[in-house]
C-alpha cells in the first residue's frame, strides 16, 4: 500500500470486455475498469489502442492488479486529496 492517489503514465496492453490491462512503468500490471477510460465513455465501443499511453490514477492500491482510473475528473480529485 501506499501508492493510493498516485498519478502515473501507463500502456495499455489489452482490452478485455469490462476493461482495459495496462503496464505501470517499473513492473507490474494494473486494471481499468471500462467506466473510468474517456474512450468508453464517448462512445466508443473499441476502448483505447493497445500501445496508447494513458495518464491514470490509483483508485485501489490493496489489490492486484491495482484500480486505475484514466477520468480527468478522478486525476484532478486524486490532486487535491494529495495536496
Amino acid at each position: 500500500m501506499g501508492d493510493l492517489h498516485r498519478e502515473m503514465d501507463v500502456v495499455v496492453l489489452e482490452n478485455l470486455p469490462w476493461g482495459v490491462r495496462v503496464h505501470i512503468d517499473g513492473g507490474g500490471e494494473g486494471m481499468i475498469d471500462k467506466t473510468k477510460t474517456s474512450s468508453w465513455n464517448a462512445g466508443s465501443d473499441a476502448g483505447p489502442e493497445v500501445g496508447e499511453v494513458l495518464r491514470v490514477v490509483v483508485l485501489d492500491d490493496g489489490r492486484l492488479p491495482w484500480r486505475l482510473s484514466a477520468l480527468t475528473k478522478d486525476i484532478e480529485l486524486a490532486r487535491k486529496l494529495r495536496r
